[in-house]
């Protein structure tokens, strides 16, 4: 009989930058169960909307997280321009799709740096990273920001591109397509990287589906669901397809992400062609009163945003539901049955955010 043992993984770890905190139980090297521990990093940040004026507390939700916090104060003030009953200006909406996937592109070129280095190859890790930062350059350029960028209000954005600016971007973006192509070869072709992600860390259709999967994790098991296709923004006039795969393990989860890449990549180029001359915001009155949610799709996933007014300058309530905290379950289902030199790679396929998920 197997001799069984608890061994704690994380919350910190030579691998995972996240502080997610796991109680591995093994029966020699097999893990038999994982359990969570949640509420290492909590900050207490929606307990802050009853003390902070609703338009200072978009600066408060952005910071919910260093790599997503362009969409976090996003979907805030779309909660909270459905409560004002407002329609942002056509040019506002662009921008905002635009900053959107320039988020998802360097989200997702961090995790496969991050990946990369799980797996052992550093080079290919400072490649991922090092295209990242020509993300967040233009970043600065646009807002002045690479962490925290601050250019979301209620009723539009704060900062606008000049057709010159969009250009050079669309121009970048094209050289980084060219650099995405050829680091692709190794995260796809390479046998060194499949062996380590095929066939491994499988998550069925139907588990997904039962287990409350969401974004990549979700649709690298075949499902077809991407929260832009119901039209916030400007999606409703950008033409892409749900990208999906049957396979099902971490290999597909990688290789969804890749082709999201360059899906981003070709959306923020008809966004630029498409995006009209006009104003950046509309004006709002007074204080707001009633409830709103708001859906968007993070780099991880749907994103869930709930506000409820009273009719103060204090909101009395503000909640936010992350694509992390949801993809936990799936990820412990696929933790059973695994090896323990896979449990860093399997986490890191959820692509964790633990600062979004203990806010």
């Amino acid at each position: 009989m197997a001799n069984r043992s608890v061994v704690p993984f994380g919350p910190q770890h030579p691998v995972l930058p996240e502080p997610i905190h796991l109680d591995l139980v093994l029966e020699d090297e097999k893990v038999v169960e994982a359990v969570p521990k949640i509420g290492y990093v909590h900050r207490g940040l929606e307990k802050l909307v009853q003390k902070r004026d609703f338009n200072d507390f978009v600066y408060i939700a952005e910071r919910t997280c260093g790599i997503c916090s362009f969409m976090h104060g996003m979907g805030y003030v779309e909660a909270m321009e459905r409560i004002f009953n407002v329609d942002i200006p056509g040019r506002a909406k662009y921008l905002r799709t635009i900053w959107c996937e320039m988020s998802r592109i360097h989200s997702h070129l961090l995790w496969l740096g991050l990946l990369a280095d799980g797996f052992g190859f550093e080079a290919l890790f400072y490649q991922c990273w090092r295209m990242r930062e020509q993300v967040l350059d233009m970043f600065e350029e646009a807002t002045g920001g690479r962490v925290i960028f601050s250019v979301n209000k209620i009723g539009g954005v704060l900062k606008d591109m000049p057709a010159e600016m969009l250009d050079k971007f669309v121009k970048n973006f094209n050289y980084l397509e060219l650099q995405l192509k050829d680091i692709t070869e190794v995260f796809l072709k390479d046998y060194t990287v499949e062996s380590r992600l095929r066939g491994v860390g499988i998550l069925s259709k139907e588990d997904a589906i039962t287990l409350g999967a969401a974004g990549p994790m979700m649709r690298a098991s075949g499902i077809k669901i991407d929260t832009r296709s119901l039209g916030y923004a400007a999606y409703e006039d950008i033409d892409f397809e749900i990208i999906t795969s049957n396979e099902c393990d971490s290999y597909a989860r990688c290789e969804v992400r890749i082709k999201e890449i360059f899906q981003s990549i070709d959306i923020i180029r008809q966004a630029v062609s498409k995006i009209p001359d006009g104003e950046l915001s509309v004006a709002i009155k007074g204080n707001p009163n009633g409830e709103a949610f708001a859906r968007m799709e993070q780099p991880r996933g749907e994103a869930i945003y709930y506000c409820r007014a009273n009719g103060t300058k204090f909101l009395e309530r503000m909640r936010i539901r992350t694509p992390t905290f949801t993809n936990l379950t799936p990820m412990l289902h696929t933790l059973k049955g695994a090896e323990l030199a896979d449990v860093p790679l399997l986490i890191l396929t959820i692509d964790p955010c633990i600062s979004c998920t203990e806010r």
